[in-house]
């Protein structure tokens, strides 16, 4: 009976480790361009807490990148909460607005269409 479990509990983790490599090698990776671009990360099991008004932002580029799928983008970026809006112009960071402890984000729509319209008046 010993000997069933171990041989179960053995290829549990042959599986287990089977699908993290075959996770972490088709991991995407977000690709920011030289244009104005918006990228909302969230996870997956934290889609309840996903910007309901980010689609609606005008002006830029607007990208989703979910992290738990998209694990290379999640470390180039250095997400350490979700969600996290940033904006990215000429391929560089601008401004980053992350959620609080609650996992909500307290960044309003005005605010972050407010600092889109002062970096396209600034490249005037």
């Amino acid at each position: 009976m010993k000997t069933d479990s171990f041989k179960i509990f053995l290829v549990y983790l042959i599986v287990l480790f089977s699908l993290f490599i075959v996770g972490n090698t088709n991991a995407q990776s977000l690709k920011i361009g030289s244009d104005l671009t918006v990228v909302h990360f969230n996870a997956g099991w934290n889609s309840a807490n996903n910007v309901k008004w980010f689609g609606g932002l005008n002006d830029a580029k607007i990208k989703r990148c979910d992290i738990a799928t998209d694990t290379k983008s999640a470390n180039k970026y250095e997400i350490v909460v979700v969600p996290t809006i940033i904006i990215f112009n000429n391929g560089k960071e601008v401004k980053r607005y992350q959620a609080d402890i609650s996992f909500s984000m307290k960044a309003t729509k005005s605010q972050i269409q407010s600092k889109i319209d002062d970096i396209l008046m600034e490249s005037f």
